[in-house]
C-alpha cells in the first residue's frame, strides 16, 4: 500500500478541532433534514391523509435527483451565478441558492394538504429531492476543497455525524411535533403544517453556516464560457430539452416495457429478474434518447460544441488520463466496496423482525443505539485515516464490513437474545461508519479541484448503483439458502474488495498528490 506520514494520536484527535471540520458538521446536519422528509416522515404523512399505499410508494421517485445529480453537476462546477458569485464566491453562492430552494420546497410541502391536492404534494417532494440533491453536489464539492487531502477523513466522519443528527430531527423529530399537535384525534394537516414549519426553520442552521464560512481558496481554471446572458440561455435550454426528453421517455417506454415484463414472468423469469431487466431497459433507452437530443441541440447551433466538452466531457477524460489502465481497477473498486454493507443492509430489518424481536427493540437497538455507532465509526475512521493513512483504514473498513456479516449468520442461528443483537449492531455500525469515513475520504482525494463537483457526484452514483441492484435479488436469495447462508455469502462477496483495495494503494496515490490542483497516478 501506498506510504503514509505517520501522525501522532495527539495529531490525529487534534484534527477534530480544526474549524473546517466543525463547519462540516453543520453542513451535515443541513444534508440530513430533507431526505427524510421525502421519505419516511411523508409516507407516515400521507397515509394518516388516507393515501393509497401503492401511491405512497410511488413519492420514493421524488428522491430521484440523489442518483442523478451528476447531470447537473457540472453546471455547479461551471457556471457562475450572477451578482451572488462576486458576493459570496462559487460554492457558497451555489450552496446558498440551494438552501434556499430546500427551505422553499419544505414550507411548500407542509403548506399543501394531501388529502385535497396529492399532485401538488408530489411536485413540492420532487422540487424538494432537486433542491436536496443540488445542496449535497456543493457540500461535497466544499468538503474537497476546503482542505488538504490529509483532512479529508475528519471532514467525511464530521460530515456523517452532521447528517446523522439531521435524519434524527427530520425523523423523530418532526414525526413528535406533529404527534404533540395532533394527539390521538383525527388527521389534522395543522399538526403536519406546524411539522414541516419547524423543519424549514432549522435549515436555517445551513443557511448561517454559509454566510459564515469562507470560501475555499483554491486554483481553478475558469471557464471561457458562461461570461454572457446568452451563453446561460443557450446551455440552460439544451439541459432543459435533455431532462424533459429524459423524464418524457421515462413514462412512455415505462408503459411498453410493463407488458414484457408480464411476458417474461408468464415464461418462468422471475418477479425480480425481470423487474430489473425491464427498469434497466427503461433506463438505457431514456438516457440514449436524452443524449441524442442534447447531440442533435449541439449539431444545431444552440450550444456549441466547445461548451459541451468542457461542461460534460472534460471531467470524464482529466480522470482516464490522470490514472489511465488504472482507471478501471478503480472504478471497479467505488462500484464494489459497499457489496457486504448494501446487500446484507437490504434484509436486516426484515431478519430482526422474522427471528422475534419486536418493533420497540429494532427501534431501540437497531436504530437508536446503531445510529451512535455508526457516529462513532464515522469518528474513530477519520481520526484511524489521520493516524495511519486513507488505504490501510480503507482496507480495515472493507475486511470488518465482511467479518460483521458472519456475526448475523450466527445470530440466526441461536435464540432471540437482545444482548447478541446490540453486540452485533455495535460491532456492525462501528465497522460501516468506520469503512464510509474512510471510503468519503479516498473519493474525494480522487477528484482534480477543476471538476470537484462532477467527478465526486459520479463517484457517489457509482458507489451504491451495483451494490443496490444486486441487493434486489435479497428476497430471492433468503427464500432459496435461508439467512445464515445469505450473510456467509454476502460476506464472502466482500473479499474480492480486499484484492481491489491492496491493488488501488499499491497503484494509486490519494495520500499525498503532487499537486491539489491535479492529483496524479501511477500508470
Amino acid at each position: 500500500m501506498n506510504s503514509h506520514t505517520k501522525r501522532s494520536w495527539g495529531e490525529a484527535f487534534h484534527a477534530l478541532t480544526n474549524p473546517r471540520v466543525i463547519t462540516m458538521l453543520f453542513l451535515g446536519f443541513s444534508a440530513g433534514i430533507p431526505i427524510l422528509l421525502i421519505f419516511s416522515t411523508l409516507s407516515i404523512w400521507l397515509r394518516e391523509a388516507g393515501v393509497e399505499r401503492a401511491t405512497v410508494t410511488y413519492f420514493s421517485w421524488a428522491a430521484l435527483g440523489y442518483s442523478f445529480k451528476f447531470v447537473w453537476a457540472p453546471l455547479i462546477d461551471r457556471l457562475p451565478l450572477p451578482i451572488l458569485h462576486t458576493t459570496l464566491g462559487r460554492r457558497r453562492s451555489w450552496l446558498i441558492v440551494a438552501q434556499t430552494a430546500i427551505i422553499a420546497a419544505i414550507l411548500w410541502m407542509g403548506l399543501t394538504d394531501p388529502a385535497q391536492n396529492l399532485t401538488m404534494m408530489a411536485f413540492a417532494a420532487v422540487a424538494l429531492g432537486f433542491a436536496s440533491a443540488t445542496q449535497d453536489i456543493v457540500i461535497d464539492a466544499y468538503r474537497i476543497e476546503a482542505v488538504d487531502v490529509d483532512l479529508q477523513a475528519m471532514m467525511s466522519s464530521a460530515y456523517i455525524a452532521g447528517y446523522r443528527i439531521g435524519m434524527i430531527v427530520a425523523g423523530a423529530g418532526a414525526l413528535t411535533i406533529a404527534a404533540l399537535i395532533e394527539g390521538e384525534g383525527t388527521y389534522q394537516p395543522l399538526a403536519w403544517r406546524v411539522a414541516y414549519g419547524c423543519m424549514a426553520l432549522a435549515m436555517c442552521v445551513g443557511v448561517l453556516t454559509t454566510l459564515l464560512v469562507n470560501e475555499p481558496d483554491v486554483v481553478r481554471k475558469d471557464s471561457k464560457y458562461f461570461h454572457h446572458t446568452s451563453d446561460y440561455i443557450r446551455f440552460l435550454l439544451m439541459f432543459a430539452l435533455t431532462i424533459i426528453t429524459f423524464i418524457a421517455a421515462n413514462i412512455y417506454v415505462g408503459g411498453m416495457v410493463a407488458p414484457l415484463k408480464d411476458a417474461w414472468v408468464r415464461g418462468g423469469m422471475t418477479t425480480e429478474l425481470a423487474g430489473f431487466l425491464g427498469g434497466a431497459l427503461q433506463l438505457a433507452v431514456a438516457v440514449m434518447l436524452a443524449i441524442a437530443v442534447a447531440w442533435i441541440t449541439t449539431l444545431a447551433g444552440i450550444t456549441p460544441r466547445d461548451m459541451v466538452r468542457e461542461t460534460y466531457v472534460a471531467p470524464i477524460k482529466d480522470f482516464i488520463d490522470r490514472y489511465g489502465k488504472v482507471a478501471i481497477l478503480v472504478l471497479a473498486l467505488i462500484g464494489f466496496y459497499r457489496i457486504a454493507d448494501i446487500v446484507m443492509g437490504v434484509m436486516a430489518n426484515v431478519f430482526y423482525t422474522d427471528i422475534g424481536f419486536s418493533k420497540e427493540e429494532i427501534a431501540a437497538v437497531s436504530k437508536t443505539f446503531g445510529l451512535f455507532m455508526t457516529i462513532a465509526g464515522s469518528f474513530l475512521g477519520g481520526v484511524l485515516s489521520v493516524r495511519y493513512g486513507v488505504i490501510r483504514i480503507l482496507f480495515l473498513g472493507a475486511l470488518l464490513s465482511a467479518i460483521t456479516n458472519i456475526l448475523f449468520a450466527i445470530m440466526a442461528q441461536i435464540p432471540t437474545n437482545t444482548a447478541m443483537f446490540a453486540v452485533v449492531i455495535m460491532a456492525d455500525n462501528l465497522s460501516g461508519g468506520l469503512a464510509t469515513a474512510a471510503f468519503i475520504a479516498y473519493l474525494s482525494g480522487l477528484t482534480n479541484i477543476s471538476f470537484t463537483a462532477m467527478q465526486y457526484a459520479i463517484f457517489s452514483s457509482l458507489m451504491t448503483l451495483f451494490p443496490k441492484v444486486i441487493a434486489g435479488f435479497s428476497g430471492t436469495a433468503v427464500d432459496a439458502v435461508g439467512y445464515q447462508a445469505f450473510f456467509i455469502g454476502t460476506a464472502i462477496l466482500g473479499l474480492p474488495v480486499l484484492v481491489l483495495v491492496v491493488l488501488a494503494g499499491r497503484l494509486t496515490d490519494v495520500e499525498h498528490p503532487k499537486s491539489r490542483q491535479v492529483k496524479t497516478a501511477a500508470r
